[in-house]
């Protein structure tokens, strides 16, 4: 494994977080809270991974970021928006993922239920747009 293989390392590490917090919805959503909590809390471990591996591949490449080589100043538009805003709302998971768990291992319930109702929606766009930037500049429109 190099440097390299990191980006695609931690977009499956991205993806896999996506499918579980799915799933916790859903299982929530059906009353199962056992599977719930197990798909919460294995989405926050490999979210927890995945920050590792970002972090350690900034380290490595001392910094340097990966340029978008789309063109089109409509796809420019849209991948830097899509950007921005996945850079300020993953700070903010951050801080609303762990404080969301804290309330349901305390057993405070209804106060997890009402950070849940915030941080979930939030947590889910910083999944997904993370899988997409990596396709944006891995995959579909890498630079020259």
């Amino acid at each position: 494994m190099t440097v390299a293989d990191l980006p695609t390392i931690n977009a499956a590490l991205n993806a896999t977080a996506t499918v579980l917090i799915t799933a916790g919805f859903v299982f929530i959503r059906r009353g199962q809270r056992d599977l719930h909590r197990a798909c919460m809390l294995s989405a926050g471990a490999v979210s927890a991974v995945f920050l590792a591996g970002y972090v350690t591949h900034k380290i490595l490449v001392r910094g340097v970021h990966t340029p978008f080589g789309g063109e089109a100043p409509l796809l420019r538009a849209f991948y830097f928006t899509m950007l921005l805003t996945h850079i300020v709302l993953a700070m903010a998971i951050a801080y609303l993922v762990p404080r969301t768990f804290w309330f349901a291992i305390k057993g405070d319930y209804e106060t997890h239920k009402r950070w849940a109702k915030f941080t979930f929606p939030i947590w889910y766009y910083v999944s997904v747009t993370g899988v997409l930037v990596y396709f944006f500049l891995y995959r579909w429109w890498p630079a020259g």
